[in-house]
This record gives structure tokens, sequence and C-alpha cells, in this order.
């Protein structure tokens, strides 16, 4: 056999072997490009058409990266010298990229994992082999987890709030825990709770400081469907103007000076519940505006935030001030006003509810025995008749208060109550002989004969005496539980003004 048949069957077989493994290659699922060792395209597998859209008619012999791998995923350029798949063909090492796409010819693209693997012959670099796959399922995966994962974090934020102020409220002392009474009045207002409870229409409940009218929101929404989901609750007189809005709404960290981190808002906090705007009278007027924003389309951004967000909530607002007089000098939205009070409530003061003070202050007195580790059986009836003498400018929560007060220094079994603020101390005679004398005044503006000339003191001078019996009845204290301006219902702010006004300083 000569040398040049040798030649020739090496060249057969090595045909053979070329053939086969192409059709090896075509069969691949994946995508396959070869390379020469100038970078021009020498093969190309039937998947990488398919793939692509690039038929191998358009690719063999040229430059590959033109075609398919010419801008990177943001869409700049991307220069060939760049692409790991000539370094590859510069320096023989193998590469694998995950993080890039891929241009199909009719301008589409999709995301990309290769691999780059040098062909070496005799020592010398003679070509590169591109192996790569379409990721688009995998990326979409991702994000789906990673939209999943944030979700996920975003409800563990909302929990981990959700029970830090649930946990407050479990510290907070709460006067009482059922709706206590049976007046006329008190059924009236057991019905409109019936009423309303299941609807989702807004409430406003009004009257006097120390009514109850936060007892009464706490029944509307355990009587309601959101009854699993919190009553998260907003002091708005309590909260200065400059971070209302944080504390409805939330901020983003960085958005102020303080907010170290992000933090939810109690319209987050109530999502799918219900949140109680106590005192919302006390709101400021461009607050006013982002709240009727919440009511009228249940979207709202966090401080800091661009981002809208929606929010399923059902309010519920309270106020001892008078809204209409406010509406009339500008300081509270007539619009806003309308929305809140959907359903108006108007909780009766303790003194159109004389009735129901006994049974108040028994069922207090059985608290106060587990609270202060007494024993007291009963209240004396001396003392139930100066609570219904007594006019409770406070109402509830000061009834509450003098019982607390009497309680801690009184002796059991009996409680007996033998000071009140404006009323005769020691002695029910005196009292009553003084509601007489009041009852038995004229009313026409004439004086009998014979009857001693009386002396009245003006009504800013009865409030100004008023106040300050019970600053020294608190030892000046004006905020908080035993504060004068718990004691007198009237917010903290509103004493202060008043004691301005009236000239009142402490000696």
């Amino acid at each position: 056999m000569t040398k040049i048949t040798l030649a020739a069957d090496a060249d057969q077989d090595l045909e053979h072997l070329k053939q086969r493994y192409e059709l090896i290659l075509q069969a691949m699922g994946e995508g396959v490009y070869g390379l020469n060792e100038r970078g021009l395209t020498t093969f190309v597998n039937k998947a990488a058409e398919d793939m692509t859209g690039w038929p191998a008619q358009d690719l063999l012999g040229k430059v590959v990266h033109d075609f398919h791998h010419h801008t990177k995923v943001d869409g700049s350029p991307y220069p060939s010298r760049e692409c790991p798949i000539y370094q590859t063909l510069q320096d023989g090492i193998g590469r694998h990229v995950d993080h890039e796409v891929f241009w199909r010819k009719d301008g589409t693209r999709f995301p990309v994992e290769y691999i780059s693997t040098a062909i070496v012959r005799a020592g010398r670099i003679i070509g590169a082999v591109i192996v790569f796959k379409d990721i688009s399922e995998r990326r979409e995966s991702e994000q789906r987890l990673q939209l999943a994962l944030q979700q996920v974090e975003q409800l563990k934020e909302q929990l981990q709030a959700e029970n830090r102020y649930l946990m407050d409220e479990i510290r907070e002392e709460y006067n009482f825990s059922n709706l206590i009474g049976q007046s006329p009045s008190l059924k009236h207002i057991l019905s409109q709770i019936e009423h309303v409870a299941p609807t989702l229409a807004s409430v406003l409940i009004q009257g006097e400081s120390g009514t109850g009218k936060e007892l009464i929101a706490r029944a509307i929404h355990d009587a309601s469907d959101r009854k699993d989901r919190p009553l998260v609750k907003v002091n708005c007189g309590a909260i200065t103007p400059s971070l209302v809005e944080s504390e409805l709404f939330g901020h983003e960290k960085g958005a102020f000076t303080g907010a170290l981190q992000k933090r939810l808002g109690r319209f987050e906090l109530a999502h799918g519940g219900t949140l109680f705007l106590d005192e919302v009278g006390e709101l400021p007027l461009d607050i006013q505006v982002k709240l009727l924003r919440v009511l009228q389309e249940g979207e709202f951004e966090r401080v800091g935030s661009s981002a809208t967000r929606q929010v399923d909530v059902r309010i519920i607002a309270a106020t001892n001030r008078p809204i209409q007089g406010m509406i009339e000098r500008g300081e509270f939205r007539s619009d806003l006003y309308y929305r809140l009070s959907v359903f108006p409530i108007q909780v009766p003061s303790l003194r159109q509810r004389q009735e129901d003070i006994p049974l108040l202050a028994e069922h207090t007195l059985r608290r106060l025995n587990q609270k202060i580790g007494k024993k007291f059986t009963a209240i004396s009836n001396a003392t139930l008749k100066r609570f219904k003498t007594y006019h409770w400018p406070g109402n509830i929560r000061e009834l509450q208060n003098v019982i607390e007060r009497a309680a801690i220094v009184g002796s059991p079994p009996e409680l007996d109550v033998t000071s009140l603020p404006g009323l005769a101390v020691n002695s029910d005679s005196e009292a009553q002989v003084k509601t007489a004398a009041l009852d038995s005044f004229p009313t026409d503006g004439d004086i009998p004969e014979n009857t001693a000339p009386v002396t009245l003191l003006t009504l800013v001078e009865v409030e100004r005496q008023h106040i300050i019996r019970a600053l020294e009845h608190t030892n000046w204290i004006i905020a908080g539980k035993l504060g004068a301006a718990e004691m007198l219902g009237m917010p903290p702010s509103t004493l202060r003004s008043r004691m301005k006004k009236l000239d009142i300083v402490r000696a």
C-alpha cells in the first residue's frame, strides 16, 4: 500500500470522525458554535439556530460576536476584544459566563449561560467551541423567588411591627373591658354599635373626654368581620405635628434626621383591620388632606418614598372637640368631616347616666381589688350619694381615678370617698343645702323682699378656681393618667392654654 493511499484513508477516517461528531453536536439541546483561530464561525448546530434565529449560512465564515453578542445587558456596546469567548482564543483559558445576554435576529434578547473552551493542537490554539443555553426560565424562577422572599420579608416586618404594637397594647392599662350600665342612653349606644359594626362605614364618635369613646371603638371592631385583625390606635393629640405623617404613613430610612431605619406606619399595621384615630380634631390641616386621600382612594406614600401603597383599613375616629365650630373657623376640613362621620355616635356624659354610676363604681372597685391587692367588698352608701351629686367633668375616667386614689389610701372592707372637687367634703347635708339654695334662687330676675343679697362669682372666676382645685389635688401635675388634664377631661395642651389665659401659676 502506497503512502498516498494511507494518507487518503487517514483523511477519509478523519472526515468520517468529523461527521460523527457533528451529528452528535447537532443532536445536542444546547447551542454550539465552532470558531477558528481568527474567531470566524466554522460550525453552528440546530439548537443554536433555533435559539438565536440566525441560520448557519448567515454566520459561517463571519465573526459571530457581531450578530448575537454586540451589546451588553443594559444595551451599551460590547467590544469583541472584551468578550470572554475571544479572550479564550487569546490565552486558551476556558470561561463560564451566566450574567450576559445573546441577541436574536428579530432584535429581542434572552439571558444566556455559556462555556467557551479552546481547541489546542500541538501546543497551538487553533479555535474554540462555545456551548450555550437559554436560561430565561431559570431567571424567571429566580425573579419569582426573589419577589416571594421580598414579600416574606415585608410580612415579617409587618408581623414584627404588629407584635410590638400589640405588646404595647397589652402593657397599656385599660380602665375597663366592657360597656357597663343599664341607662337608656347606653342602650341606645349599644343598638348603634350593633347596626354599624358589620358594615365598612366610617364612624365618628363624639363626646366629652373620659366618656369611653375608645371602648366604643373597640366594641365596634370586635363585632365586625375584621375582629381577627388588629385594632390600631393613634392618639392624634399626643403626637407632635412634625411626626404625625410619619406615625400614620411610616417612613423610609434616611427620610429625615433621626430616621435610622425603615418604619411601618399605623395604616400599614392596620391593613385588613381597623384604625382608631383618637382626638382626630388635633390633626394639622396638611395631614387632614393626606388622610382624606387614603379614605377616598385607599392609597398613600411613606415619608421619603414616591412608591404608592394600597391599604384596606376601616376608620373609626373620635373627638371631644366641637367639629362643626372648627369647620367654621377653618381648623377642620368639611370634606374630611363628611368622610369620617358616615355614621356618627354621640356618647353621653356621666351626668346623663346617673343611674349607671353605682354599676360603674362597683365594676371599677372589683378590678382595683385585683390590681392593688386589697379586698374591698362594697362602696359606702354615703359615697354613692356623693357620686350622684357630683357633676363629673372628667366623666368615667375621673370616676375611676377618684375610686383608685381612695382605694390606695383606704382600708377594707368598705370604700369611702370623702373628697371630690367642688363638692362638700364631709357633709351630705351641706351639699344638699347648697343644691336647694341654688334651686330656690329666683329665675325671673326679681329678688324677693327680706332676702339677703347673694354674691355670685363670674363664670371665669369659677372656672379659674375649679382648675386651681384640680391642680392642687394632683400636686400641679398637668399631663398623664393622674394629671389635672385627665381629671378635667381636656387635652394637656388645652389646659395649659386655659391656665395662661386665666393667669394661673403655681405659687
